[in-house]
């Protein structure tokens, strides 16, 4: 499995403006994230792997949201041109062996092998976010517009509700 280490040699091989931060105490729900890094829970990201079922072979995808906000299934299927059922969140067994990281954990881009990457507008309008850092102690701080840059994601609608 991987860790913040390998995230962190991840940042500096490829020139990433992020840096990894390590809160005073454990951050496993945004409402502590955003108390630990003194900021707003709109500015906590969370970076959720989906499978599709296409075909023979299961098809990865991140989603990368405000850590507060509900992902409307229907609404990135659709993105993806997919049947609603065709999509699901994927295991946390799943995730390790997707990303490398354990959920929970899981940083919007250092992996293996790059990720179709989908990236809620909302996240777009904070000027600094927090996502995870490779475990439930670390964090990554980053702008909107790199995290863009990085992960090659698009810009789309897939929150629940208005």
């Amino acid at each position: 499995m991987r860790t913040p280490a390998d995230l962190d040699q991840y940042i500096r091989k490829h020139g990433i403006a992020a840096a990894l931060v390590a809160p005073p105490h454990e951050t496993p729900t945004v409402p502590l994230a955003a108390q630990a890094m003194g900021c707003a829970e709109e500015q906590i990201i969370k970076s959720v792997v989906f499978l599709v079922k296409d075909d023979a072979i299961p098809r990865a995808a991140l989603v990368i949201t405000n850590g507060t906000a509900p992902i409307d299934y229907r609404k990135l299927a659709a993105l993806m041109g997919v049947s609603r059922k065709r999509l699901r969140l994927a295991s946390a067994e799943e995730v390790v062996a997707i990303t490398g990281y354990p959920a929970g954990g899981v940083p919007p881009f250092g992996f293996s092998e790059p990720l179709e990457t989908w990236v809620d507008a909302r996240v777009m309008d904070q000027p600094v976010v927090y996502g995870g850092g490779g475990d439930e102690r670390t964090l990554l701080r980053t702008t909107p517009a790199e995290l863009l840059r990085v992960t090659g994601g698009r810009v789309v609608d897939v929150r629940a509700g208005p």
